[in-house]
């Protein structure tokens, strides 16, 4: 028998066949797209978010142009115009930019984790761990700044620790699966909540109005005094973050493959909770839970730059694009009454959330 007969082709006609120089140059062809997209969508939400953090800054009953922003940034503006600018705009601006990042990085982190887009801080309840606590430390015990932020924290923590070892599979040596952690998260996040309901029903009503304020999401009363610390932890927690990511791809895998490439899966998957917890955490002390953010930023980000590890910072830049767009919103658009940002975000997300249970239904269908 010849070798086309063995081949299965027909005789005089010739085999298809493809060079390794062309499949490999087709790789290469392929990763640099890859990383012209990558960069180019970067470049253009990082402008994006610097146009919106300007125009939050420079927009309000007191308009500042262009020119006078810019002296005043650096301190050699008016003095009426530096003190609304340092004292009054670039703290609530800051703290935007700040939290936006920080949800929308730690909603990435959580999703790719558990290979389940609904698995969002705020949806398994991390978010409402860190409110819980929070309300708990201003109506229970009247502390507020640092208090309230160490509350959050312990909190946050608190119920991520709850829900992982909840969730183990197969008890404490298990692994997790995503679709149980996302589930018990559900659950204990609706007692949280309605433990924070009975501290407002127990609560004054001025400490009422103002923990109902807090819960919505709100940039409003924002000083620096609550922004700095914000800042020195996004500071710290964004690059820890993106170095533990470096174990996703692995544990993307599943936990055997990653096991068996010499990853410490457990080590790896607590350290990527642990910063993904303390984002939140640090996020919610300053304003609140706001709402969907995280949820939809990982996956805008994945659109649009593609699936992979460079989109983590690229959901950093959406969560902080969505945050200083709805506050513009909130403050410029919607009536003479500055609303929490909160809302907004909600209107954005909501439809998502909604959009995105239906795909899940039919796909279960299917």
């Amino acid at each position: 028998m010849t070798q086309t007969q063995r081949s299965g082709a027909r005789p005089g006609s010739t085999a298809p066949t493809i060079a390794p120089g062309s499949a490999l140059a087709a790789l290469r062809s392929a990763r640099s797209r890859s990383r012209r997209r990558v960069g180019l969508v970067g470049a253009v939400l990082a402008a994006a978010v610097v146009l919106a953090f300007l125009a939050t800054v420079s927009l309000g009953d007191y308009p500042i142009p262009p020119g006078d922003l810019l002296t005043s940034l650096v301190g050699a503006g008016p003095a009426r115009v530096e003190f609304v600018v340092t004292r009054l705009r670039l703290p609530r601006a800051l703290a935007g930019l700040a939290v936006g990042a920080a949800l929308g990085l730690a909603g990435a982190l959580f999703q790719r984790l558990l290979r389940n887009p609904l698995a969002s801080p705020d949806v398994i309840g991390v978010g409402a761990g860190a409110s819980a606590a929070a309300v708990t430390a201003f109506t229970l015990f009247g502390l507020s700044g640092a208090g309230v932020s160490a509350a959050a924290v312990i909190g946050a923590a608190g119920t991520a620790t709850l829900i992982v070892v909840l969730a183990r599979r197969g008890g404490p040596g298990g692994g997790l699966q995503g679709v149980r952690f996302v589930l018990i998260g559900v659950g204990i996040g609706s007692a949280l909540l309605a433990v924070v309901s009975w501290l407002m029903t127990t609560a004054s009503l001025t400490t009422a109005q103002q923990t109902l304020l807090w819960l919505t999401g709100s940039l409003n009363g924002v000083t620096w005094a609550a922004t700095t610390p914000l800042l020195v932890a996004v500071a710290v927690l964004v690059p820890l973050a993106l170095v533990a990511a470096r174990a996703l791809p692995r544990l993307e895998l599943g936990d055997e493959a990653a096991a068996a490439l010499g990853l410490p899966v457990e080590r790896a998957r607590l350290a990527l909770l642990a910063v993904g917890v303390l984002l939140v955490a640090a996020a919610v002390a300053v304003a609140g839970p706001v709402s969907f953010v995280a949820l939809v930023s990982g996956p805008v980000a994945a659109r649009l730059a593609g699936p992979g590890r460079g989109s983590l910072p690229h959901a950093a830049l959406v969560g902080a694009l969505l945050v200083l767009a709805a506050d513009l919103i909130a403050r410029h658009l919607l009536g003479d009454v500055p609303l929490p940002v909160g809302v907004v975000t909600g209107v954005v997300g909501a439809p998502y959330l909604l959009w995105l249970l239906a795909r899940s239904r039919t796909r279960g269908a299917t």
